[in-house]
């Protein structure tokens, strides 16, 4: 997997990090009650406003480089295309809630930032990283209306294609370009995700056979019949076929997840949300992805970013019409459970810093930017889901 193979995907970035005026007026949330027990105190759980806390500190602590965003808060200015593509995401989400046009700005230099500290292009070796900026940029699309986020999404969808193989493991988009025999979960149901909003916005059939081809090969593939737990990777090592069923991740589970809610609102066919809830309910229950019931600690590193991107799709279920009122609480319980958890154990406060446990504050402990976003994006569900009526 991608965890820690660096070397040839990380550009330096400027260390200095820049103190730009936030954009809410707010300070850090305070806890009204420290004990978890509760001690017959009513929580006050300030979801909105604890976003805002959480969006300036991310964005004044993590700043580096053209617009993008630094490694971690104790010096590391290493620039990491990845995590940076999530950020426009959060930002988005930001912008969403609020309507502040701050968020636009700051979108829009990140978009410009990474090409430039990717060594003036979008394009790079890791599909993964790709298929994340061009989800994010047509998310901001359709948000802000600019034709650039589109311009982007459609080249790097351009080149994400270039790696589907029909004659290595029978299909599959490849993790990495320059290894066609490793096809990962992670170039796959995020690039369906990529072919389903491309249709949502233009419907071009071709994109849905993408879509419907893609999801088609994972579930062959990388994807337990029985639960719907999604295996990491297949490859070819040594001459042989290779599975880690083994390895199970949020972030995979998350955006298979996605993938099946929008293939069945694109097509109608029932089996993609039907995939899509089996999937959400191990989420909920299956100790291969969870610890006492909150998503499970995967580190700092990449690691630390897989669980906001379980938490972004599995809102979006929970957010669908489609699904019955008995699935919808279930979920709703299960992201309930790991937010009031994290508002109230997770977060370092004043400076609203993460750690990779969501019961556990980092006091003075190193934060990654990839685990920061993990909270971030966390604690804007909350604001959304409260904001929808569902907490």
């Amino acid at each position: 997997m991608k965890n820690f193979l660096i070397s040839n995907k990380f550009i330096a970035a400027g260390a200095g990090l820049l103190l730009l005026a936030s954009c809410a007026d707010d300070e850090a949330t305070p806890l009204y009650e420290p004990d978890f027990s509760g001690g017959g105190t009513e929580i006050n759980y300030t979801w909105a406003e604890t976003a805002d806390s959480l969006q300036n500190a991310t964005y004044n602590t993590f700043l580096g480089s053209n617009g993008t965003f630094v490694e971690n808060n104790a010096g590391g200015a290493t620039f990491h295309y990845w995590p940076n593509a999530h950020m426009l995401d959060v930002l988005n989400d930001g912008y969403l809630r609020t309507g502040n046009s701050t968020y636009v700005t700051r979108m829009k230099e990140l978009l410009r930032g990474i090409k430039t500290n990717n060594r003036g292009t979008y394009n790079n070796d890791f599909n993964d990283d790709m298929i994340w900026l061009a989800n994010s940029c047509l998310r901001a699309y359709k948000s802000t209306n600019d034709q650039e986020y589109k311009d982007v999404a459609q080249e790097l969808w351009g080149i994400i294609k270039g790696s589907w193989s029909d004659n290595i493991l029978d299909g599959g988009i490849s993790w990495r370009q320059s290894t066609p025999a490793q096809k990962n979960a992670v170039s796959n149901a995020p690039a369906a995700i990529i072919a389903l909003q491309l249709y949502e916005l233009d419907n071009n059939p071709v994109d849905l056979e993408w879509a419907v081809k893609i999801y088609a090969w994972q579930k062959q593939k990388l994807v337990d019949p029985a639960n719907g737990l999604v295996w990491d990777n297949i490859a070819i090592e040594n001459g042989q076929v290779v599975t880690k069923r083994e390895w199970v991740f949020t972030y995979n589970m998350g955006t298979w997840i996605g993938a099946g809610l929008k293939l069945f609102r694109a097509t109608g066919n029932q089996m993609y949300l039907t995939d899509a809830i089996r999937t959400a309910r191990s989420a909920t229950n299956n100790t291969q992805v969870l610890t006492e019931g909150l998503m499970k600690d995967e580190g700092q590193g990449d690691g630390g970013l897989f669980k906001g991107v379980l938490v972004r799709y599995m809102t979006e279920l929970i957010m669908a019409d489609e699904i019955n009122s008995s699935d919808r609480e279930t979920f709703v319980n299960f992201m309930e459970f790991n937010a009031k958890t994290a508002y109230r154990r997770g977060i370092t406060r004043p400076s609203m810093m993460f750690g990779p446990r969501w019961n556990t504050a980092p006091g003075t402990s190193t934060t990654d930017f990839t685990t920061q976003l993990s909270g971030v994006m966390l604690i804007e569900a909350a604001a959304l889901l409260k904001e929808a009526g569902h907490l």
